[in-house]
């Protein structure tokens, strides 16, 4: 396809191609395998999708079995293609598709328990549960913005690797949904800005959602404004696989991302049904699937699949095995040393060296005590992680010397040239969020990024989605809590730390120093299936350990960093920047003669994932509980009790140097002592009453 450079030439008309070998009767019976399947698997769920699988049946027909490269006998194959369904509630189209071409994970009785409780065939794909779910999709926007990150994880560790091991595409079928929401003008200026010319995306064009006709609440242009994005589009009548293949052809020669708008009939084969809105998100129903049956000419009974159906296409699942031989000749034929490293990146090991490079610094930092804040800790901690693990892939949300997430010698990347490790993302926080799960998704590098921790509300759903799918991302989020100062509350996070901790499977660390910097960076890198997010301040901090200690502390969530001299009357727990408040309190009630200990609360998710023992023994049974951070008091309670002491945030901040902001809200050692004291003294009246 030559890429259109003006308006007027904005969509390619492939209706004129040469036709294709594509047998067209036979491509019928296979499509309609996917129309029919769709629609009992819904019938018998009593809920679900029929109306997308049905309307891209054609296009998915001609996708996976001319185009694709994928082996459904070794389904992780590096160097697959990569298709997503970010029209994620059509979900029944890829569990056809996935069934016929002979994935043995959905086989037909998954089909038949489609939306079922423990069944692979969920509601909406979902990464993990059967091979050939590339990830998990349903939020509107999210797949094609993953896909992205997909493509982009190709290109670089093609410029590591070469043609010969890694040169794959990414697909893509896309609704009006997912190109509606916000996210996807991220993703599509991002692809185009760095010419990813692997992505293909198919839309499905049928100008339909749940209200009804599409223009009730759109009017766009999706080819102009692709386009004008730096994509490559067509547009195709979606239900001639001519026109379709020859789309396909022309995108996989262009040296942009590629959109082909699919024009189809949504429910296409209902006859009373198809073309509304009706066949979105309901079944057909018993009279109108018998319908279809007689429309398509589709006499066989539920879940009944001709064997010729059937044959033509197991025989199209298998025609990447060839592909697959050669591939792996070719991995086979390199050299040994980058054969390994490939494998071990692919693998998602960390290099044997890391705990020892952790271990040095960790030595380093204990003998040179030096003040910095977390953000600036991390920096130097990235410098030595980044050189002994090639594979991280850096970035930051157009924040980069706020974050410190560029090490030295970082070079970025740029469109053609993948051979950096740092990522200018823009200010795209959302769409940055999302293709570092496509990154991950891929496997070969581990992404880390950087933006405020104010700004993780614009990335939350994409963090949470990768603590559903368990991923290994690295948010870097600097500009913790109120001491970021005159920015003032717009800018000061309050209520995050909190909201991040209720996603499960996330890990929050929020590092008190240096060395408990070093500690979470190497968690967040060993954490596999867990995404992290490391909440830094940009106010500087004393050390705080002044031991070398061989084990990594934080790797419990929570230990005790200064103990009591002799029974703790009091027990201060506090995270990140205010454990310093929170050991100055403690020489405070020391001094006043009422013993005190301080733990650090580096992560609460391991804490809590810690022996019931464990826990009793940091938590203690001081008679004064106190927590402090510099934010609200959601998820204190399972550390110091509903009864105990908070010192923190109830109210958004202010523009105001950190230091006046700590005194004006009160989260000072001179409020944490004053507390405690008031609360022993209650609990001695309370003991002689």
């Amino acid at each position: 396809m030559t890429p259109a450079n003006s308006a007027a030439s904005a969509t390619t008309d492939v209706s004129a191609s040469e036709p294709s070998s594509i047998d067209h009767l036979k491509h019928k019976k296979m499509a309609d395998a996917i129309r029919v399947l769709s629609m009992d698997a819904v019938q018998k769920a009593k809920s679900g999708h029929p109306g997308m699988p049905m309307g891209m049946a054609d296009v998915a027909t001609v996708l996976f079995t001319k185009f694709m490269k994928f082996d459904p006998t070794e389904p992780d194959w590096p160097d697959r293609d990569r298709f997503v369904l970010s029209a994620g509630h059509g979900s029944m189209l890829l569990y056809s598709c996935l069934h016929l071409l002979g994935y043995e994970d959905i086989t037909l009785k998954e089909l038949q328990n489609f939306r079922q409780l423990g069944s692979k065939t969920a509601g909406h794909p979902e990464y993990g549960h059967a091979a050939g779910i590339e990830m998990t999709t349903g939020p509107l926007g999210q797949g094609i913005s993953t896909a992205v990150g997909m493509a982009l994880a190709e290109r670089l560790t093609n410029a590591k690797f070469g043609d010969d091991v890694v040169d794959h595409r990414t697909y893509v079928i896309a609704s009006d949904g997912d190109l509606m929401e916000g996210i996807s003008h991220e993703a599509i200026s991002f692809a185009g800005h760095l010419q990813l010319s692997r992505l293909i995306v198919l839309f499905d064009d049928n100008g339909i959602s749940i209200d009804g006709p599409l223009d009730l609440a759109e009017s766009g242009d999706q080819l102009h404004r692709f386009e004008a994005a730096g994509w490559a589009v067509s547009s195709v009548d979606g239900h001639n696989p001519d026109e379709i293949a020859a789309a396909i052809e022309a995108a996989q020669g262009s040296d942009k991302p590629s959109l082909i708008a699919c024009k189809t009939t949504i429910g296409y084969g209902a006859p009373n049904k198809q073309g509304t809105s009706s066949t979105h998100g309901a079944p057909l129903g018993e009279d109108e699937i018998a319908a279809t049956r007689v429309e398509l000419g589709w006499p066989h009974e539920a879940f009944d699949l001709p064997t010729e159906v059937r044959d033509g296409w197991r025989i199209a699942g298998l025609r990447g095995c060839k592909a697959h031989k050669a591939w792996r000749d070719r991995l086979d034929g390199i050299d040994a040393s980058e054969r390994a490293e490939f494998e071990r990146r692919n693998a998602g090991d960390l290099p044997g060296t890391l705990s020892g490079v952790i271990a040095r610094l960790k030595k380093d930092l204990a003998a040179e005590q030096p003040a910095a804040a977390t953000r600036v800790a991390s920096q130097r901690v990235l410098d030595t992680v980044n050189q002994t693990v090639p594979e991280t892939i850096g970035g930051s949300a157009d924040l980069t010397g706020s974050n410190n997430t560029r090490s030295d010698g970082m070079k970025a990347i740029g469109a053609g040239d993948f051979a950096g490790r740092f990522i200018h993302y823009g200010i795209r926080e959302h769409g940055m969020a999302a293709a570092m799960n496509g990154m991950a998704l891929h496997g070969g590098v581990i992404p880390y990024s950087g933006t405020f921790l104010v700004f993780s509300d614009y990335c939350r759903p994409s963090i949470r989605l990768a603590a559903l799918m368990g991923l290994r991302v690295i948010h870097v989020m600097t500009h913790d809590s109120i001491g970021l100062g005159e920015d003032g509350p717009t800018h000061q996070p309050v209520e995050h730390l909190a909201a991040l901790r209720a996603i499960p499977n996330l890990q929050v660390f929020r590092p008190a120093d240096v060395t408990e910097t070093a500690e979470c960076w190497q968690l967040a890198l060993e954490s596999h299936t867990t995404p992290s997010v490391l909440a830094l301040t940009r106010q500087s901090l004393p050390s705080l350990r002044t031991d070398y200690s061989e084990d990594n502390l934080c790797g419990r969530g929570a230990y005790v960093i200064a103990d009591a001299n002799g029974d703790a009357e009091v027990s201060l727990f506090a995270s990140g920047s205010e454990v310093e408040i929170a050991v100055a309190a403690k020489q405070a009630l020391d001094a006043a003669g009422h013993p005190a200990r301080v733990v650090s609360v580096p992560c609460m998710e391991l804490f809590a994932l810690q022996a019931d023992a464990y826990r009793e023994d940091v938590i203690g049974d001081a008679p004064v509980k106190i927590g402090i951070e510099a934010a609200i008091r959601m998820s204190w309670d399972p550390i110091i009790g509903s009864d105990g002491i908070f010192i923190g945030m109830s109210s958004f901040g202010a523009s105001a140097p950190h230091k006046e902001l700590y005194q004006h809200f009160g989260i000072t050692a001179e409020a944490a002592v004053a507390a405690a004291l008031d609360q022993l003294k209650s609990n001695e009246q309370g003991d002689n009453s």
